[in-house]
């Protein structure tokens, strides 16, 4: 029980949700305002919460199981998802008298199958559950052979990752299902689990605060993670990493004020898929803060329409 008698496990899930809803809200804003310093700051961290959110959840499963429950609970709405859109694009399209994005078919089907970097427009977000599942599978491999973070031999996994995340990054942006973003993911993931076992102390917001501001304010390149581009070697995902900590710890404080920004966070998957689409089918006919507010609203809506539903066993 915490201090206001309520189940502890309980108020973890809440604050989740609510760190959850800001990340999306942030995602949502970047996605809205696609260049100036309001997309460089959500940019700066808005992915790399998500990674470190999971990482924080994560604990040691079998593999055999685990690796299965992935790949059909998230892939299963990853490929609902992206053919109600593609289904969408030839509808909308081609009632305002263009060619959809996909229209040269058999061979679009191997775009759409590739996936990641070749998947644009309203697909653009496609890449983050796939590369998101697959670094889950490693990291849960990783955490079977070490279940304490802080072991010893943790290094001699992380060290690598880390070198092979910025070396693919300066390499190539071509990425199939998002999975070229896998080794930064996974070090995202391992800095997300050993949080819950740091004690916090108010004197972090210091140093936590000037990292995450030269992040936010452009002073350090910003993140890009679909494309790995990481900014400047370990400054810029360290920003990324301290404002995530400052908004977790942020979150866990304002639960009772929170409900609505919980209630968004519970909705992020959906928001997740539909956003971008709505944002680009609606850009030419609305200002920035109308976009936001339906691009936020309508997946939403569309949440709670499918969480009642049979569909809810497609794409949930």
């Amino acid at each position: 029980m915490d201090k206001r008698g309520q189940p502890q496990a309980q108020y973890r899930l809440d604050w989740v949700d609510v760190a959850r809803g800001i990340g999306i809200i942030a995602v949502v804003v970047g996605h809205v305002w696609t260049r100036g310093p309001l997309r460089d700051a959500m940019y700066s961290f808005h992915m790399s919460l998500f990674f470190l959110l999971s990482g924080l959840l994560s604990r040691p499963h079998p593999m055999g199981a685990f690796s299965r429950r992935q790949l059909v609970s998230q892939m299963r709405p990853y490929a609902a998802f992206l053919i109600l859109l593609i289904v969408a694009d030839q509808i909308i399209e081609r009632a305002k008298g263009h060619l959809p994005i996909f229209h040269q078919w058999p061979e679009d089907m191997v775009p759409i199958l590739l996936g990641g970097f070749w998947l644009r427009g309203p697909f653009t977000i496609f890449w983050f559950v796939p590369c998101l599942m697959m670094a889950r599978i490693l990291f849960n491999l990783a955490l079977n052979r070490w279940p304490d973070p802080f072991d010893r031999r943790w290094p001699a996994v992380l060290f690598p990752m880390l070198l092979l995340a910025y070396a693919l990054g300066c390499w190539t942006e071509a990425s199939p299902l998002g999975l070229l973003s896998v080794p930064m993911a996974f070090v995202l993931l391992w800095v997300g689990a050993i949080w819950p076992r740091m004690k916090w102390h108010n004197a972090m917001i210091l140093p936590l605060g000037a990292l995450a501001l030269l992040g936010l304010s452009g002073g350090l390149p910003t993140l890009n993670m679909k494309a790995a581009h990481y900014g400047w070697p370990l400054l810029s995902i360290g920003a990324a990493v301290a404002t995530s900590l400052l908004i977790f710890r942020l979150s866990a404080l304002i639960v009772p004020l929170a409900a609505p920004v919980a209630a968004i966070g519970r909705a992020s998957l959906v928001i997740m898929y539909l956003h971008v689409a709505i944002i680009h089918y609606l850009t030419p006919y609305m200002g920035k803060a109308a976009l936001l507010s339906l691009a936020l609203l309508l997946p939403f809506l569309a949440f709670h329409l499918i969480r009642v539903t049979p569909l809810r066993r497609v794409f949930l």
